[in-house]
């Protein structure tokens, strides 16, 4: 990515952290269990400026929210009066974990706080986020994930891909597999793919739940079926298996969602090259840490996507030099004022400054957890 901004002068007054719970407008069942509910922690890190930034995290689980409230609170009590500088209030933080571990829920508000504070930078810089990092907006392909759990009934699986491709024109979907048999994956593949056609792209997810001569096996049958990428079939820390994968298998696969840091991407890539990846912005380290990993893919020329994140992760796509597909879910849409918008299959990077999220307070109140 470019070089380092110049940035705004800002110093941290207070954090901000309200956790949230949004029903999705489709169940997500995964193998490794469905998504009926979507707990989010909304942070807000203010400046003695007055210029807020705004971020949200997915907290998989409720009872996650109340630890990283916790955690975000004690960060607020170490960096408060600090100058706005994400590199250098990272590496304060860290240092300040370093016992404990920059992972999990550690990571996740290190993570959020530092989303926030690029955010509230490009505001100050009257700039979007893509042009603060020195790259201009621009549309970035996307695909829809916001549906195709495992289901019984593969007639409703067919009916909610057609729905998700019309609900932004999209030509991209992703599907979860993992069904007890390959029979059965298969069949939903095709179940899939006579609804929505050839020519439309079809990722597909197995959730880890694969061993690997297992995903071997169910990827070599998979290679036939026209599948654009097969997304983490095995631990996600198997880097050995991941890479042996890709190197066996025709289809694509994409790994990443799950590496915690830089670090443990430049680990992963040092096993071998997988097809592509796809980091996530509260595991990945922000905005700060997404820099990093996109200049290890840059410099392996890798294609890499997004994980969740959409509206933020579009304006860093947009300058990520081999930028590929953004994960789209709708999940914050009903807390935004002005959500993202989709034309096309493609999400249109806004140009307002920062990343362009402002919460809609009527609908955070409505969807409070106390």
């Amino acid at each position: 990515m470019p070089d380092q901004p110049i940035l705004p002068r800002l110093t941290v007054r207070a954090i901000r952290a309200t956790p949230v719970e949004v029903p999705p407008n489709f169940i997500l069942g995964t193998s490794r269990g469905a998504f009926r509910q979507v707990p989010l922690l909304l942070v807000d890190v203010v400046t003695e400026e007055g210029i807020t930034g705004r971020s949200y995290l997915f907290c998989y689980v409720r009872a996650a929210a109340g630890a990283i409230v916790n955690l975000i609170d004690d960060v607020e009590e170490t960096i408060e009066g600090d100058p706005l500088d994400p590199a250098a209030l990272w590496a304060k933080l860290a240092g300040r974990y370093a016992l404990i571990g920059v992972q999990g829920v550690v990571r996740m508000a290190m993570a959020g706080f530092d989303v926030a504070c690029w955010d509230a930078l490009a505001i100050a810089a009257k700039q979007p986020l893509v042009r603060f990092l020195g790259a201009e907006p621009k549309p970035i392909p996307a695909y829809n994930s916001c549906g195709l759990g495992l289901m019984d009934d593969l007639g409703a699986l067919a009916a909610e891909a057609e729905k998700l491709l019309a609900a932004g024109n999209f030509r991209a979907v992703k599907l979860r597999l993992g069904y007890p048999t390959l029979d059965r994956d298969i069949a939903a593949v095709h179940a899939v793919r006579k609804r929505i056609g050839d020519d439309v792209r079809l990722m597909v997810d197995y959730n880890q739940v694969l061993g690997l001569d297992e995903a071997l096996t169910r990827g070599h049958a998979l290679d036939s079926e026209n599948i654009y990428w097969l997304e983490e079939p095995i631990r996600h820390d198997d880097y050995a298996g991941a890479a042996r994968l890709a190197h066996e298998l025709k289809t694509p696969v994409q790994v990443g969602e799950n590496f915690s840091l830089p670090t443990a991407m430049a680990t992963a890539l040092e096993q071998g090259k997988p097809g592509y990846v796809m980091p996530d912005l509260e595991r990945i380290g922000g905005v700060t840490g997404w820099r990093a990993a996109a200049g290890l893919a840059a410099a392996r020329g890798i294609k890499m996507s997004s994980h969740l994140f959409p509206e933020v992760s579009a304006h860093l796509l947009a300058a990520t030099p081999t930028g590929h597909y953004l994960e789209y879910v709708d999940w914050a849409d009903v807390l935004l004022r002005e959500p993202l918008k989709l034309v096309g299959g493609e999400a249109i990077v806004p140009d307002r400054p920062g990343h362009g999220m402002v919460w809609d307070e009527s609908a955070v109140k409505r969807f409070q957890l106390t």
